[in-house]
């Protein structure tokens, strides 16, 4: 591939625009690189979570899984370019089965904690989540396959059972909403 990036600074963009993939210019506050700056800002949060001592299974599939954001930022950077694909979001629908098979079943809401590992977890859902809604509001802008939006959704359910899993694993448990706190 060589060496894409010799200068790091092009001063392009002090005038608040930015290049996409196809070499048009938008706005840096355009709802799209919005949507794709948000994809990265997940990614950057996945990045955050593999910092901390996780199940090897489980960095294994995160780093499987930034690759695919990779893809999926640059899927919304380019317009018209395909990157993700039905089959990304039935893999992600099956790596919920496998970590959620031997969860016990939810009876109360799950608040952010758990050990370090589990809270960086909860903030990349909750990342991913945002990268979702852009992405919808992209969509109701322009054109953009289904794709990514199902994307988004399913990482984001995978990592709520990763948070499970990784609470249980280190020994913290999950913290669980205690609702009735005020009677």
């Amino acid at each position: 591939m060589g060496n894409r990036l010799s200068k790091i600074y092009t001063r392009t963009g002090d005038d608040g625009s930015t290049g996409l993939g196809d070499g048009s210019r938008v706005g840096k506050d355009s709802a799209r690189v919005e949507a794709y700056g948000t994809v990265d800002e997940a990614n950057s949060c996945i990045g955050v979570l593999l910092a901390a001592e996780l199940p090897d299974d489980v960095r294994e599939l995160l780093v499987r899984i930034q690759h695919q954001l990779f893809d999926l930022g640059g899927e919304l950077c380019i317009p018209g370019h395909s990157a993700i694909f039905d089959a990304d979001i039935e893999a992600l629908e099956a790596q919920v089965d496998h970590y959620n098979h031997d969860l016990p079943p939810l009876k109360e809401f799950i608040l952010p904690g758990g050990g370090i590992a589990a809270a960086r977890c909860h903030v990349a859902r909750t990342v991913v989540r945002r990268a979702e809604r852009r992405t919808v509001e992209l969509a109701r802008l322009e054109s953009v396959r289904p794709q990514p939006v199902h994307y988004l959704n399913r990482l984001s359910d995978l990592l709520f059972v990763l948070c499970r899993v990784l609470a249980r694993a280190s020994g913290h448990g999950e913290v669980l909403w205690k609702h009735e706190r005020r009677r």
